[in-house]
């Protein structure tokens, strides 16, 4: 017997629901990273997708997600110099739909985590939203609030060094916890360092009282 939209809804959130009264350690996680050709979400697009799941605080590297993408709207220069991904590399590549419906496949009903993912995730849910599907519900853990998060805890964490804001981007906070990386922008590396960080973060929060999903969330709100 076919189930109804509803019920399947209803579904979703119980799963949810019960997802988050795990603890950090026994919760499910896709971590994922974005290439897109710009920062406007009205008119710019995604060209790429990595995703790396997790169980608790262990990477599971057989476990992967990268896709090219077709960009509805084209490339720029601007782009093809952060992240590397020319026109060519992309020209017979599927569309943003078709990846999509791979990619929420793949994330099923885990975690999600990324790195500034308010980018990633406003981007996801314009093109789903365009390809007239319904929107992404999971939940959704941002590893820069969490940072921020434990470093105010610990009382390490100033906004500002020798006067200048404290930069929060992927790259520098590897540098800071020891995590190698490449200077290229690529989604399913940049999502492996992010993976690498949130594992770090995953160890620490149980000793400052964030041991189940439901704090995890509260203090890595995008």
């Amino acid at each position: 017997m076919m189930t109804s939209y509803k019920e399947r809804l209803t579904g979703f959130f119980t799963k949810n629901r019960e997802l988050t009264a795990l603890s950090i350690e026994n919760a499910d996680y896709t971590v994922i990273d974005t290439e897109l050709t710009g920062l406007d979400v009205k008119k710019d697009s995604i060209v790429s997708v990595g995703a790396i799941k997790m169980k608790g605080g262990r990477i599971d590297l057989g476990s992967l997600f990268y896709r090219l993408i077709n960009p509805a709207n084209g490339m720029n220069h601007d782009s093809v110099v952060i992240h590397g991904i020319t026109p060519s590399e992309v020209a017979g590549k599927p569309a943003i739909d078709v990846v999509l419906s791979e990619f929420t496949d793949f994330c099923g009903s885990d975690i999600i985590v990324g790195h500034f993912i308010s980018l990633d995730m406003n981007f996801i849910k314009k093109e789903l939203g365009r390809a007239g599907r319904q929107t992404f519900s999971n939940s959704v853990v941002d590893t820069r609030g969490v940072y921020e998060w434990v470093k105010e805890s610990t009382g390490e964490y100033s906004r500002h060094y020798a006067g200048k804001p404290q930069e929060l981007d992927l790259f520098t906070l590897a540098r800071e916890y020891g995590i190698p990386f490449s200077e290229g922008h690529n989604a399913l590396s940049d999502a492996f360092i992010t993976a690498q960080l949130f594992q770090r973060f995953l160890s620490m929060l149980p000793g400052l009282g964030v041991r189940s999903a439901r704090d995890l969330l509260k203090i890595g709100k995008p």
